[in-house]
């Protein structure tokens, strides 16, 4: 049973809402992200997403396109990270998940990138602009080296791509809540518990919604449909504020406390990822 599995299996048996935390790593530098991923993990979050920074993120809003820029001119790459992740298996419990463009893994070399991550100690790769019908190369690798392969689904997907992506993937599924890109919103789309039902349907696979989480009230909605809100721009807005202020850990934790619903809000940042 992989990492990702025995997760989602202790979150169905204590009936809770995973929470998936995402960071850009490199963002404001290498050093401080390792800090930031080992006080996300003591903090409660679930699964640690690690973004590459690329770019031309054409997915992301302007909080995390931000981010990206920073992290590329604090000199991140692919290689990198993976080293990143390498520093913080020993310390962190939750899975660790690579969140990446296509083109960092392309140019890194497919099977060098499986290799180096399984070492790495990734549990799950998301590689966020592949096509499905593109994917069965980069899924074969990665689920060779005994990592998890996670696809995107959005309200326009048809049944058929649904099934297909079950399929092929394994962990769990990322459900966005709308078409678009990342940033902040008020509530979640009306379309969101569609689009999980419609997942259900054809798969038992665990479920993550992301884009529109950004409350503890965001959480518990999403917790009605799917097994995990996916939670980014709030938290990679904290890092910009403070990224190099010795409150930005305590300030970290206490966000991701009080989307679980395990203390106050004393970040006091919105957003989504």
């Amino acid at each position: 049973m992989s990492r990702l599995d025995s997760t989602f299996a202790r979150l169905r048996q204590e009936g809770r809402t995973g929470l998936v935390a995402y960071v850009t790593a490199g963002d404001p530098d290498l050093e401080r992200s390792r800090e930031i991923l080992i006080s996300l993990d003591q903090a409660g979050a679930s699964v640690l997403e690690v973004g590459v920074p690329f770019s031309d993120p054409l997915a992301d809003g302007p909080v995390i396109q931000r981010a990206a820029e920073r992290a590329l001119a604090a000199g991140t790459t692919l290689a990198r990270v993976l080293d990143l992740v390498s520093r913080v298996r020993a310390r962190v419990e939750a899975p660790l998940i690579v969140f990446s463009y296509a083109n960092p893994i392309l140019r890194f070399g497919v099977a060098n990138f499986a290799r180096h991550a399984a070492d790495a100690g990734v549990d799950g790769a998301l590689v966020l602009d592949l096509p499905l019908e593109e994917a069965g190369g980069i899924r074969d690798e990665t689920s060779r080296s005994g990592i998890d392969t996670i696809f995107l689904l959005s309200p326009t997907t048809s049944r058929e791509r649904i099934r297909k992506a079950a399929a092929l993937g394994s962990g769990f599924l990322y459900a966005i809540s709308r078409p678009g890109v990342t940033g902040q919103r008020t509530s979640l789309p009306a379309g969101a518990a569609e689009l999980v039902g419609r997942i259900r349907a054809e798969t038992r696979l665990p479920v993550a919604l992301g884009f529109g989480i950004s409350s503890p009230g965001h959480v518990r909605e999403a917790g009605r449909w799917a097994e995990a809100a996916v939670v980014g721009s709030s938290l990679v807005s904290i890092i910009a504020e403070a990224g190099q202020r010795p409150d930005l850990i305590e300030r970290l934790q206490g966000h991701v406390r009080w989307l679980i619903g395990d203390g106050d809000n004393e970040a006091g940042a919105g957003g989504e990822r």
